[in-house]
């Protein structure tokens, strides 16, 4: 079955027996968590400082300013590129660069890329780059002293408004309104970082933060000595710093992939969701958003009472433990778009302008290949990463646990696991258009 994407393109769920894949997940859920309190009675994953160091040269080579800035030279040009082709390019969507580039290329293939090279985008941001140029004629930032107190949050509200016009803004696949969006989005972060500082980046542009939060789950991480290393990615999730709007980044990840699966639901498209108006879709991306929270926050701070922990300390403790959730949910959604549609984005590459004549790489003729992937790998990936998020999340969380109070009850851990079989079983539901 095809159902509409997120701004373009098309994502390809499969014919898998609904009931098959919700009871074994939550199985999966339920089994891995009885097994951690019956055989993972001490923490195992290790701290900071543990890993395999990476060897001093390579580490110099990788820190150097002129990888980084020849890196985020490249991402400059592709950003010029993209957003030219936008404007003087064929007018009709399926031919013009940027929707594609923007919504399938960058946004979904972010994911993949920062779990193999870890937090690629706040290596390769342009803005930073922007920001520097601009930085020798504009005095010193005078918010700089404020911006610690904010935390995450700014990223989350950059998050929101992105999501908004990834999934809610009626004209957002027209070339010119992703042009609009990305010289907007472009001079506002570059405004704020040049009043808060180059600090602004990791706090409130949300791509960065993405990229960082999924690189959270890939094998590259840093000790406390700066030191780049190679260890578990769940070490280094789990050491994530508690920095104050991390659980609102991550709930609205996991709620606005949860409304992009109802709005594909017969419930949605002749219900609420009826008018297809930014009005009904602006209320469904928040009520998504706020349900999700809800539950979150019911889960973690039920299980800090069980435990007789400080009410309001759980929520930013167990964070961490729910990126695998939401990157799970994420793979499952997206993966047979950036296979499939993603291929769009190099046809037209080829011809960025739509000028007559001109097939730089000689594929401008080229169309889609559906078989590039087959339906069986579509439908293990997409059950797999679901249920993979949760087993991972729950590993997490009772590892968090051990760490907090030295003796995790089942008790004590069970209101938060029940949410995320809630999660898991309404991800499944959504992903298969129940």
């Amino acid at each position: 079955m095809t159902v509409l994407a997120h701004g373009v393109g098309s994502r390809t769920d499969l014919p898998i027996p609904l009931g098959l894949a919700l009871y074994g997940a939550g199985a999966a859920i339920l089994i891995s968590f009885a097994v951690l309190l019956l055989f993972w009675r001490t923490p195992k994953l290790g701290g900071p400082e543990s890993g395999r160091p990476l060897p001093p040269a390579l580490q110099r080579v990788l820190d150097g300013a002129p990888l980084r800035r020849g890196l985020q030279a490249v991402a400059l040009g592709c950003l010029l590129l993209v957003v030219a082709a936008a404007l003087a390019g064929p007018p009709e969507t399926a031919r013009n660069l940027g929707p594609w580039a923007l919504y399938v290329t960058f946004w979904v293939g972010l994911v993949p890329v920062s779990l193999l090279f870890g937090p690629v985008w706040r290596v390769a941001n342009p803005l930073r780059l922007v920001h520097r140029l601009l930085r020798g004629v504009v005095p010193a930032a005078p918010g700089a002293r404020q911006l610690p107190a904010l935390g995450l949050w700014p990223a989350a509200v950059s998050l929101v408004v992105f999501l908004w016009f990834e999934l809610v803004h009626p004209d957002r696949a027209e070339p010119g309104t992703v042009a609009g969006f990305l010289i907007g989005y472009a001079v506002v972060q570059t405004a704020l970082a040049l009043w808060f500082g180059e600090g602004w980046f990791a706090r409130g542009d949300g791509f960065e933060v993405y990229s960082v939060l999924i690189a959270r789950l890939s094998p590259w991480d840093r000790r406390s000595d700066g030191r780049l290393v190679v260890r578990n990615p769940l070490v280094n999730a789990l050491n994530t710093p508690e920095v104050p709007g991390l659980a609102a980044v991550v709930v609205v990840l996991l709620g606005s992939t949860g409304f992009d699966g109802i709005t594909r639901t017969v419930w949605w498209q002749t219900g609420p969701g009826a008018a297809n108006d930014a009005f009904s879709g602006t209320v469904g991306l928040l009520a998504s958003i706020a349900l999700v929270a809800g539950l979150y926050l019911l889960g973690t701070r039920l299980s800090g009472r069980l435990a007789g922990q400080p009410p309001g300390v759980q929520p930013a403790r167990y964070a961490a433990t729910v990126i695998p959730i939401a990157l799970g949910y994420t793979v499952a959604h997206y993966f047979s778009l950036l296979m499939l549609d993603g291929q769009t984005t190099w046809i037209l590459l080829s011809n960025p302008f739509g000028m007559s004549g001109v097939d730089l790489f000689g594929t401008y003729d080229n169309v889609v290949d559906l078989t590039a992937v087959s339906p069986d790998t579509i439908a293990y990936v997409q059950v797999g990463a679901v249920i993979a998020g949760h087993v991972a999340g729950v590993t997490l969380a009772h590892e968090r646990a051990l760490l907090s109070a030295r003796h995790a009850r089942a008790s004590d851990q069970l209101p938060l696991v029940v949410v995320m079989v809630l999660f898991t079983v309404g991800g499944l539901g959504l992903l298969f258009g129940f």
